[in-house]
């Protein structure tokens, strides 16, 4: 009774989904059908994009939120992988700037027109290479400007300082197996992993050691996924012994036992997790699915509260999940997903009910905003930082993002660069005195870039 009183209580008990009208929708795309278990589709306030089926290679849409209706088959795509992109993932200090993984081993980082694509792109600012296998995720840390992690299927991690092109980082005896996932934790400081051999690790990745492990976190055979929540706890996604679908809680200091466990149903799509650090709400996705269901989480008992399920007639092929600062905070918006099917994407609105329309300063407490708390090289330094919040009383206001400066480095530090020259804009707290060399390199040396 006291729970069912406490659930009653929640002021998200009436969150309820809504999917737009067919002419707010982005059609006739053709979505990627590559096997992998990733979301296929991520979302910041400017652009959707959306991993697609490309002959020859590997290729990504990026679309205004603004271009909805039927998208043309000549409609310009980012297209520089050799194999089929994996993984994408926008910046989260840079509205321009988005990450992709491909099944050609490397990670390409680019950067957008502002006002979105006119022609197709296949050269990245940079290319990072350093993976043996297909790489199946990538992820940008949350506080940190220019750090950027990547996963492969040679199962090994490496982290990058994307304003060097340099892998500064290689995690790579930890896992033995295919990783499932992987996620930071609300300042960065630490990775908690899924891995194929059922064990959640998680990780400090400056120091290169597993802080604590939890076996068979879920006995099935099917895959997990593990995500860290703000205050250091860790929700999981997996399969019983008998193949039901289930989610856990965990405790990140000590795994031995659960907080938690809930079983779902006996469906076999991957249970995709989205978080909201903000109102402690998770979003269940399950791939092939035709639902979204979201629990909140408390610290009272059963401390995974479900709230609702937002059920369509289609299976998702995909989601994306918009960041908060992209919600319209008017209509008490408090999450926004786009759903892939299989020839369209479709935007799907979580609203809270209210008659007021003054601002809901409980459904909108100050969140994550795009300025990094720390440098590159400040965070491999061992410093960290929470995020730098901002408020959503008056709406989130884009300012102009800042351009990919191109700075070269000398990767021949034995010989004199004898083109070098100096440039103007040079990353804050770089390495003392690096040797730049000038662009005219820039075919023999690749790019280098740097988010000023």
């Amino acid at each position: 009774m006291s729970e069912r009183l406490f659930v009653r209580q929640s002021k998200f008990r009436h969150v309820f989904g809504q999917a737009v009208r067919n002419d707010q929708c982005y059609d006739d795309i053709r979505v990627s059908r590559v096997t992998w278990d990733s979301s296929f589709c991520a979302v910041n306030p400017k652009f959707v994009a959306i991993i697609i089926e490309a002959s020859g290679g590997g290729a990504f849409l990026v679309l205004p939120l603004q271009k909805t209706g039927r998208i043309d088959k000549v409609y310009p795509t980012v297209c520089g992988h050799t194999g089929p992109v994996l993984d994408i993932d926008w910046c989260p200090h840079n509205d321009l700037v988005i990450a992709s993984g491909s099944e050609d081993c490397t990670v390409m980082v680019w950067q957008i027109p502002e006002n979105g694509l006119e022609t197709s792109l296949s050269q990245p600012v940079v290319v990072l290479e350093g993976h043996s296998k297909r790489v199946g995720i990538v992820s940008w840390h949350p506080t940190a400007r220019n750090v950027l992690l990547s996963a492969g299927c040679d199962n090994q991690i490496i982290i990058w300082n994307v304003g060097t092109g340099q892998a500064m980082i290689n995690l790579e005896d930890m896992h033995p197996d295919v990783i499932f996932s992987v996620s930071w934790s609300r300042n960065g400081s630490l990775l908690c992993t899924a891995c194929k051999d059922k064990k959640v690790r998680v990780i400090d990745p400056r120091k290169k050691k597993v802080v604590t492990e939890k076996d068979k976190a879920h006995e099935g055979a099917r895959p997990m996924r593990a995500i860290f929540l703000a205050d250091g706890s860790i929700f999981t996604t997996g399969f019983s012994r008998m193949s039901e679908r289930q989610l856990a809680l965990w405790k990140s200091d000590n795994m031995d036992e659960p907080i938690c466990v809930q079983e779902m149903d006996s469906s076999n799509g991957v249970l995709l997790p989205f978080y909201d650090p903000d109102t402690n709400v998770v979003y269940l996705c399950g791939k092939g699915d035709s639902s979204i269901r979201y629990f909140e989480i408390t610290d009272e008992a059963p401390f995974v509260h479900y709230l609702n399920t937002f059920s369509t007639k289609e299976p998702q092929r995909g989601m994306g999940y918009m960041p908060k600062r992209g919600l319209d905070v008017n209509k008490c918006e408090i999450a926004r997903f786009y759903k892939l099917h299989e020839r369209k994407c479709e935007p799907i609105i979580m609203t809270v009910p209210r008659k007021s329309d003054l601002f809901q300063d409980d459904l909108y407490p100050d969140t994550a905003g795009p300025d990094p708390a720390l440098e590159a090289e400040e965070w491999f330094a061992g410093r960290n930082g929470g995020p730098i919040l901002i408020s959503l009383k008056h709406g989130y206001v884009s300012t102009k993002n800042r351009d990919l400066k191109v700075v070269k480095t000398n990767v021949l530090e034995s010989k004199p660069a004898t083109k070098a020259e100096p440039v103007s804009t040079v990353q804050k707290h770089a390495p003392p005195q690096p040797s730049v060399v000038s662009v005219e390199w820039k075919h023999e040396f690749g790019m280098v870039a740097v988010f000023l």
